[in-house]
């Protein structure tokens, strides 16, 4: 591989990095002002170091702006209920322990359904119904970008283009509620609900 195509991908993924970070700082920002409860069960992000760690065991290269989120923010402290599901969609940040077993579900039953491709192996969770949630969340596909849905009936579905267009389009929806597509921002409780 030349330099040329490595600087181009270090560069790409400096950018999607920035962006993801900046599109979180934002959320951050909102939480910290409107939804304490919400911002107070964020688990604190991971050091690369760990991060690094985390990358072997998965198995799978972990795209710049999923290390971004995961360098600010690695789940919830909360377990399930109002609060925890405060990403757009009413999805919940996952702990990175429930990601590594929700993947590693996944390619068991991957290997198990030779016919039907229920999963990729470059499909690695970050959000789902709760923060602990093996069985229906948000994936993030690292070859291509793109943020799917997976349910427990083996329901695939494209839901956004990016992480980047995923986080800036909530951040957007709490800056200015009337930019959100579906069920706006509300707060109850101290806690960050939609709808």
């Amino acid at each position: 591989m030349s330099s040329d195509i490595r600087d181009g991908w270090a560069r790409q993924g400096a950018i999607e990095a920035r962006q993801v970070d900046d599109a979180w700082q934002r959320i951050e920002t909102w939480l910290h002002r409107n939804a304490p409860a919400t911002a107070a069960a964020l688990r604190p992000g991971v050091p690369d170091g760990e991060l690094a760690a985390f990358e072997r065991d998965l198995g799978v290269r972990i795209p710049a702006g999923l290390k971004a989120l995961w360098r600010r923010c690695a789940g919830m402290s909360a377990g399930p209920g109002e609060g925890t599901s405060f990403l757009l969609g009413e999805w919940a940040p996952m702990s990175l322990d429930a990601v590594l077993a929700t993947y590693r579900l996944q390619m068991n039953i991957l290997v198990a359904m030779d016919e039907y491709v229920s999963w990729r192996p470059s499909w690695i969770p970050f959000a789902a119904f709760d923060p602990h949630d093996i069985l229906d969340g948000l994936c993030l596909d690292a070859e291509t970008g793109r943020i799917w849905r997976w349910s427990e009936y083996a329901e695939r579905t494209l839901v956004h283009e990016s992480l980047t267009v995923y986080l800036e389009d909530m951040a957007d929806a709490l800056d200015v509620p009337e930019l959100s597509l579906g069920a706006g921002p509300r707060v109850r409780e101290g806690a960050l609900v939609w709808g």
